[in-house]
């Protein structure tokens, strides 16, 4: 038998190009889910559209886009790292898809990772859409492109812990109804399309310390009023991406 008649030699690929494929996969499949489309693309945009030409919420003085835009782009980040990713996760825990996977040559960590990769790209995807619709209705925005992306990082971050938290400790079903009621809740009471000083004063800062209205006031506070990177916004992102990623790591059930 010659050295070479098992040549090339039969294995796992190379670990960066199996996390390279799972992600384009999961990437597919995000963008493929009719329901998920809906909540990351589709909803964002319409509520973008909506508030911008109808004058239904007060936003202020200036145009509402320049409001509606940040709070639109928090949805949209929260809509792929929580909800879709939540739900996508839980189905596929419930129908084994994660333990065989988990006993592939992909380390869990390694899967874990595709899927965050994929929420990016997806999110990527959304951020020029709607960056796109918001420059044609009028936006102007301003501010420092990298406190802007500091702070959609952390948003990602937050967000992800948190739907993997759900996805891996919850049932499937539990998973569905606990995820698009928290999408509703904070679409409503999280700063996105009503300002927060809309609501009571004594729930205001209470609502200020939830994940989507830190993310919205802080893109706000760049991209609308020009300010600094807005370090108290980002600090409650950090703390709840911490929180998030540290609880699914420790609790999240893969059967």
């Amino acid at each position: 038998m010659s050295a070479g008649t098992y040549t090339p030699r039969p294995g796992a690929a190379p670990l960066p190009r199996m996390i390279a494929a799972q992600t384009a996969l999961e990437t597919r499949m995000l963008l493929r889910n009719g329901e998920q489309l809906l909540l990351t693309v589709i909803i964002p945009t319409l509520l973008l559209v909506l508030f911008s030409a109808v004058d239904i919420v007060d936003t202020g003085s200036g145009a509402s886009v320049d409001f509606l835009a940040p709070g639109i782009l928090a949805l949209a980040v929260m809509s792929t790292a929580f909800t879709g990713q939540a739900i996508a996760t839980g189905f596929e825990r419930r129908y084994g898809v994660l333990k065989r996977l988990g006993a592939s040559p992909l380390p869990r960590w390694a899967l874990m990772t595709a899927k965050t990769l994929s929420v990016l790209v997806t999110e990527v995807l959304q951020i020029v859409l709607l960056t796109a619709i918001a420059f044609a209705l009028g936006w102007s925005p301003g501010g420092n492109p990298l406190s802007v992306l500091l702070l959609l990082v952390l948003g990602t971050a937050a967000f992800s812990g948190l739907g993997l938290l759900m996805a891996g400790t919850l049932k499937a079903e539990a998973t569905l109804a606990a995820a698009n009621l928290v999408f509703l809740l904070l679409l409503v009471g999280g700063g996105v399309i009503v300002p927060l000083e809309k609501f009571p004063d004594a729930v205001q800062s209470v609502l200020g310390l939830l994940p989507v209205s830190a993310l919205s006031e802080g893109l706000r506070d760049v991209l609308q009023h020009g300010a600094p990177m807005p370090w108290a916004q980002a600090g409650i992102l950090a703390v709840w991406a911490v929180l998030g990623l540290g609880a699914a790591a420790k609790f999240f059930r893969w059967e």
